[in-house]
């Protein structure tokens, strides 16, 4: 779709997520990175430095529902209907009021609304609101006229659970909640998971270890990610539990627990993969059908390889990379729970769009 992929940053740690990625970066200079810079003044700083760049799509990172599709068809709008910019828009049904100073004595007025024809929502359009998520704009129009939206412009109308913009700090719990449903998680779409496997340091238990008196090594579970784990298995999926001969603390709380949730223990080595893959094979599955949470190096090329991988947020960022999720929750304090949930939600999903197509195909 695109012939290159930029992060425009001046923050080094960002660079290198960005690189990371397989993103190139476009390092901003002090003059554009200020408070007071707008978006303009980056676009046409890159532009500047890139003339064989003949179209600009800026993405804004506050739009995290973004979906592949809905920059494909806008790309379109240019590439082939001959359009200088195309900008992301969604239909909002709400009715406008000036506002007034209070004490002023002023009355309001209102913008889009005839109060003695008050139409109801159903029988009105509404009207379409910029919701930030992308611009498209040509080379010309940046450089020659300093517009993003000018010349032959149109817009581009998303659907509202699609359109979410973060801006001030009440916004994050909804962007998360319609990331979860509306999110764009990779190409590959794990429609059924039937085997998950999980880490038990680092993601059961949070990388402390109780002594007791008696001198006696203890860790703890957070009977939130025990909950998630009796989740998944009602929605059928079978749960391995994972412990490595390099913490032998964590074996026996690790047996207890999987013989009080009648689960399976398996210790693995410093490639899981040699581990894993037998016990795949041998269940019949795809990796699509798997789920894997880990939360170091070497569960890499696992979280790569799994149709749906997670970590907690405190993994290193190597294997942050690799996962397909990141929880917001650390490890022992929920990480599981998190997962669960977003495994649950995908395999809901799939059976409801299982249960749309039987409709669609009963139709015909």
């Amino acid at each position: 779709m695109f012939d290159s992929i930029w992060v425009s940053t001046d923050h080094t740690d960002i660079e290198n997520v960005a690189k990371a990625w397989g993103a190139k970066v476009h390092r901003r200079s002090p003059e554009v990175s200020k408070d007071s810079s707008t978006s303009l003044e980056t676009i046409q700083e890159f532009v500047t430095s890139h003339p064989e760049v003949d179209v600009v799509c800026n993405i804004q990172a506050t739009a995290p529902c973004l979906h592949p599709f809905h920059l494909k068809e806008a790309l379109e709008m240019i590439t082939q209907h001959g359009f200088d910019s195309v900008f992301s828009v969604v239909r909002r049904h709400q009715f406008r009021w000036q506002e007034i100073k209070k004490g002023s004595g002023e009355l309001t007025k209102p913008f889009n609304l005839d109060p003695a024809n008050r139409p109801r929502r159903q029988d009105w359009n509404g009207e379409l609101c910029e919701n930030g998520s992308f611009y498209f704009t040509t080379r010309d129009l940046i450089i020659n006229k300093g517009l993003l939206q000018g010349g032959k412009v149109t817009y581009y109308e998303m659907l509202p659970e699609y359109s979410v913009d973060i801006d001030v700090d009440i916004d994050w719990p909804v962007a998360e909640q319609r990331v979860l449903r509306y999110g764009y998680f990779g190409r590959v779409t794990p429609e059924v998971v039937r085997l998950m496997f999980c880490r038990v340091s680092g993601c059961l238990t949070d990388g402390q270890i109780f002594v007791s008196a008696k001198g006696a090594e203890m860790v703890s579970f957070n009977i939130r990610d025990i909950t998630g784990i009796r989740m998944l298995q009602e929605e059928k999926v079978e749960v391995v539990l994972l412990t490595s001969t390099e913490d032998p603390v964590v074996q026996a709380p690790a047996d207890n627990l999987a013989k009080s949730l009648g689960c399976q223990v398996v210790q693995v080595g410093g490639e899981p993969m040699d581990d894993l893959l037998p016990m795949v094979e041998k269940r019949e599955l795809q990796w699509k059908d798997v789920a894997y949470m880990g939360n170091d190096k070497p569960d890499v090329k696992v979280l790569n390889l799994a149709g749906l991988s997670a970590v907690p947020s405190d993994a290193p960022v190597v294997a942050i990379n690799a996962a397909k999720y990141t929880c917001h929750s650390l490890g022992g304090k929920g990480a599981m729970r998190e997962f669960a949930e977003h495994i649950v939600l995908q395999k809901q999903k799939a059976k409801s769009q299982m249960n749309q197509d039987r409709i669609d195909n009963s139709s015909f």
